[in-house]
């Protein structure tokens, strides 16, 4: 596990974070300094990550701005520990982060809410191991070195296995690093196997690995996890156009992909900086959803009636409180309060 040492350089660096983000970040407490426009902020801040789904897509079209009708500054993060960071800080306005780390926001009461799906996670997040490192199942990882963000969807994915394979989280050495860390320490020989997402998991498998299990097989188990967006609770009331218009673009992303999927795996190519191939089974990997899909009872239900999401939520936190990585979980109800169907449904009538 983490060691004190480095429990706080992550506490120097967050800090760090949080400081740069509140000076250059919109905020949604300021968002209507400078506006002439209550309905408009003057700008509109998005924590995104680079993962090759619906936002991404959009990003890579160059559609925010023209879309939103405000200028749109994007900040990037590689976890959803930095955003849950970001947004306590109020950061930002709008940002996509796993369901664990939601589920642990909501736990904390962090000023967000739930209003999207852009992915339930399938094969693009994965268990590897070094083909020398004699791994070939979760018992192997008995005293070996795996290596994974905490509080990320890829850590309660391999907390979650071990547990179901009945192997102790004590008898392995599970380590907190960044996927660029990871993919670092992998060159250096300091990892026996890593729990991540892509780019880096392909990065990895290129270089002497192998797939253990992956969180498509999970999900088949029940242990289901996937990228939502988040909106600051104050931003989403005082501006709920601009929400309404972001899950159109998320819409529009996804009918383009559906429709163009040669096309849209070549602009997420160039916004990744990754091959078209390589974009295009990525994207294959994930589980895409309709709008309408979303606010069905199998996900995040409607405004009347939210869905099984919420559980989904109240089950990650409930776990992560067993395995004592946070302290407490709330009820159910809490966990569908803090999802808000709402925009999808203006946006389907729009």
């Amino acid at each position: 596990m983490e060691k004190i040492g480095k429990s706080i350089i992550t506490t120097i660096l967050a800090s760090i974070l949080v400081g740069s983000l509140a000076g250059c970040g919109n905020g949604a407490d300021k968002t209507s300094s400078g506006t002439k426009d209550d309905k408009k902020p003057s700008v509109v801040t998005i924590g995104y990550q680079q993962i090759p789904n619906d936002e991404i897509l959009a990003k890579s079209k160059n559609w925010y701005e023209k879309e939103l009708g405000v200028k749109v500054k994007f900040v990037q993060f590689d976890s959803g520990k930095d955003v849950n960071t970001a947004m306590t800080s109020k950061s930002l306005d709008i940002a996509l982060l796993g369901s664990t780390p939601a589920s642990i926001g909501i736990s904390q009461n962090l000023p967000y809410e739930v209003f999207w799906i852009h992915d339930v996670i399938g094969k693009n997040e994965a268990l590897v191991a070094k083909n020398k490192a004699n791994i070939n199942s979760i018992k192997d990882l008995k005293g070996k070195k795996v290596a994974v963000p905490f509080g990320s969807t890829t850590h309660y994915s391999l907390l979650s296995e071990l547990k179901a394979e009945k192997v102790s989280a004590n008898d392995v050495t599970v380590l907190d690093m960044q996927p660029q860390d990871i993919y670092a320490a992998w060159q250096r020989g300091e990892i026996d196997a890593a729990y991540v997402w892509e780019p880096t998991l392909a990065k990895l498998i290129a270089l002497d690995g192998k797939e253990i299990v992956n969180s498509g097989t999970l999900a088949e188990k029940g242990i289901v996890t996937g990228d939502i967006g988040i909106v600051n609770k104050e931003f989403a009331k005082k501006y709920p156009n601009i929400v309404t218009k972001y899950v159109k673009l998320q819409i529009k992303a996804y009918d383009y992909f559906k429709s163009n999927a040669d096309d849209a795996a070549q602009s997420v190519a160039k916004e990744l900086n990754i091959s078209k191939e390589d974009s295009k089974n990525q994207m294959n990997e994930l589980i895409w959803l309709s709008a309408k899909e979303e606010i069905s009872d199998k996900y995040l239900g409607t405004s009347s009636k939210k869905g099984e999401f919420a559980k989904t939520l109240k089950d990650t936190a409930d776990f992560l409180v067993q395995q004592k990585q946070i302290q407490s979980a709330p009820e159910l109800s809490e966990f569908e309060k803090a999802i808000d169907p709402e925009f999808i449904e203006s946006a389907l009538k729009k």
